[in-house]
């Protein structure tokens, strides 16, 4: 594929743009998550197919890990507070069984596969966390207001910061090795840093909103500069970016509140910063390695995906029988948390680009690979659940919604 390593830059621009309208809008046909056809192309683009983008170039790289950022900023600028308020104790409680249920079995399948006892906790924290392609669905049915369904986006907020925040004590180990004063600084560390962000950030953006307006630049601006800020602290002390940009879009979240935003940055991202992230995904899937991982080592994806599936399952059915759900309701729930995407790959990728000093990788290719066979299995049989759940809730008698059903466990938010 020597003619395409050799293309015009404005030429490969416009092939990799083509590619990212096309795959992705054929993954949702086949009722894939878009993040796929990401990855698609970039497996295309990438060095082992046409090498169209250099993965080491300067231009890639800084869109790449910009997207990833960006990945990670939207996912908690999505958190609803005022929802989560209103049934906080519930969610914590599926939140922490929905990732204590998978993070315990993936680490018992890692640990029997033969994994570090550090890699098997990344693997836990790797499959832990959800992302919420059903909601869309949910919304269509109008079940937004469902007490499973608020409790259950609620959730999310503890899988993801949980998830994050295993990777940051994990990163650490591996590059400097195990020492108790170091695993005790990083828990220092984070004890002062998520406070400092979610509580502090919201204050200052507050008074930012304040200061410069609301218009469609100046939210922008103020987006962005926070998101690096808290990256590059999280950096500072010794954590990944991720974990910073995640909780500055929650802080974010808060501080704008129900106040209208420009969602120009939203839609540049979309469109194009983090596309090029799972573009850059793609480009670490080789066919010969991933494929040879499906038939040499199926029991490493097998336990994936029952480690998944299986823990999923049973936190939704622990905890909707303690919050006394229906079936539809409990089967609302697993459905809605069983996709892997968003969070999975963005531990995923940082876990396989950690080395150690003896250059040896946090996870490996292997597991890497078996990560994107989750996302993509993952993400169809959700939905397809999520579809039969829905209909099935529907059917069941209508039910007041959480704001007015007497089911909060806090007064409501006054944000």
């Amino acid at each position: 594929m020597e003619f395409f390593s050799h293309l015009p830059i404005l030429t490969s621009f416009a092939l990799t743009l083509m590619l990212t309208l096309v795959l992705p809008s054929l993954m949702e046909r086949l009722h894939l998550p878009r993040p796929v056809g990401y990855i698609l192309a970039g497996v295309l683009l990438g060095p082992n197919v046409l090498s169209v983008l250099n993965p080491d170039g300067k231009v890639v790289s800084f869109f790449a890990e910009l997207g990833k950022l960006l990945l990670m900023f939207f996912a908690g600028f999505e958190v609803n507070f005022a929802q989560f308020q209103r049934a906080r104790n519930k969610a914590a409680t599926f939140g922490l069984l929905t990732f204590a249920f998978p993070f315990i079995f993936a680490i018992g399948m890692a640990a029997t596969i033969g994994y570090s006892a550090n890699a098997c906790a990344v693997i836990g924290a790797i499959l832990a966390s959800h992302t919420l392609l059903g909601l869309p669905i949910i919304k269509d049915r109008g079940l937004m207001g469902l007490d499973a369904a608020v409790v259950t986006v609620g959730a999310t907020l503890f899988t993801d910061m949980l998830s994050i925040l295993v990777l940051a004590i994990c990163v650490p180990i591996h590059v400097q090795g195990f020492e108790p004063v170091g695993v005790l600084k990083t828990i220092a560390w984070l004890a002062i840093y998520v406070p400092a962000i979610l509580i502090g950030l919201s204050w200052l953006v507050e008074r930012l909103l304040k200061t410069f307006g609301t218009s469609r630049v100046s939210s922008a601006l103020i987006m962005l500069v926070t998101m690096a800020v808290s990256a590059q602290a999280a950096e500072w002390i010794g954590m990944e970016g991720i974990i910073g940009a995640f909780l500055a879009g929650v802080s974010l979240k808060r501080a704008f509140g129900e106040l209208k935003h420009d969602d120009s940055l939203e839609v540049m991202s979309q469109a194009l910063f983090i596309p090029v992230f799972f573009i850059a995904a793609g480009f670490l899937v080789d066919f010969k390695v991933f494929f040879g991982t499906l038939s040499h080592q199926p029991l490493l994806v097998l336990g994936v995906l029952s480690a998944l599936f299986g823990g999923k399952w049973l936190a939704a059915e622990a905890a909707g029988r303690w919050l006394g759900y229906s079936r539809p309701e409990r089967d609302l729930m697993f459905a809605l948390t069983v996709p892997q995407v968003a969070a999975t790959l963005a531990v995923a990728l940082v876990a396989y680009a950690t080395m150690n000093a003896s250059g040896q990788r946090l996870i490996d290719q292997a597991m890497l690979n078996a990560t994107v066979v989750l996302v993509i299995v993952s993400s169809l049989v959700g939905l397809v659940l999520t579809e039969r759940a829905a209909r099935l809730v529907k059917q069941e008698p209508a039910q007041a919604p959480i704001a007015s059903a007497g089911l909060a466990d806090a007064p409501p938010s006054a944000e």
